[in-house]
């Protein structure tokens, strides 16, 4: 009976604290590229990116904010043939838009340029990228400095027959941003379609909430269902 008690508060706690491989396979992953203040997990088929993970500390996010942006380079872990170049957008009809933003570690300008990586790039609708999506970042910072500490999760989605842009690169369907704080008690989720055309005067970050429990993995949703009940 104690044996049984134990493993079901060892339940219920993992599935109230969240973990990166709640959200993702990392068996999917064809490499994870460990930039050190990040993680990339790697699509060779997409060229581009399945996800990418970090953690935000309040006592740097916003002690420099320097304005200058570095260039954009190819990523040196990836073979020749599964690199995304900066070159690939030109005339494409998508802006480069970063997974780890450049806004969340432009507080030392080594790090900085970690972020201009090409595989931390993905193609997204320009008015998603400098308008909305941005919002999302915004408030992971925001998030930060109140509860001092936050880990980010992007997550990208791909169809089948993704639109693909110059040397073979998807074009994703939508991507996802989760921000959880265990200690704090706190989770928050939101999904942004890659559309062309959107009002963004009337796109608020509030219009894009989603309930983190869709996005655990299969076998943790049906967990959680069940202590949930």
């Amino acid at each position: 009976m104690i044996k049984v008690i134990i493993i079901t508060i060892f339940l219920v706690q993992n599935i109230f604290s969240f973990s990166i491989n709640d959200f993702i396979d990392i068996k999917k992953c064809d490499k994870i590229i460990d930039k050190k203040v990040f993680k990339i997990c790697y699509s060779y088929k997409n060229k581009g990116a399945l996800a990418v993970w970090y953690d935000l500390d309040s006592n740097l996010i916003n002690i420099k904010n320097i304005k200058k942006r570095p260039s954009f380079y190819n990523e040196k872990n990836l073979k020749l043939e599964y690199r995304a170049k900066s070159k690939d957008y030109i005339k494409s009809g998508f802006d480069r838009g970063h997974l780890a933003n450049d806004a969340s570690f432009d507080y030392d300008i080594k790090i900085l340029k970690k972020t201009y990586s090409m595989a931390n790039i993905i193609p997204q609708y320009p008015k998603i990228n400098r308008y909305t999506w941005i919002k999302a970042e915004r408030y992971e910072r925001t998030i930060t400095t109140k509860l001092k500490k936050i880990t980010v999760l992007n997550i990208v989605n791909y169809a089948n027959n993704s639109k693909k842009i110059k040397n073979n690169i998807s074009v994703p369907t939508s991507f996802v941003k989760v921000l959880f704080n265990n200690k704090e008690n706190f989770s928050k989720c939101f999904k942004y379609e890659n559309i062309k055309d959107i009002d963004i005067k009337k796109d608020k970050l509030k219009n894009h909430l989603i309930d983190c429990q869709e996005l655990f993995i299969k076998e943790k949703k049906s967990l959680f269902d069940f202590f949930k009940q």
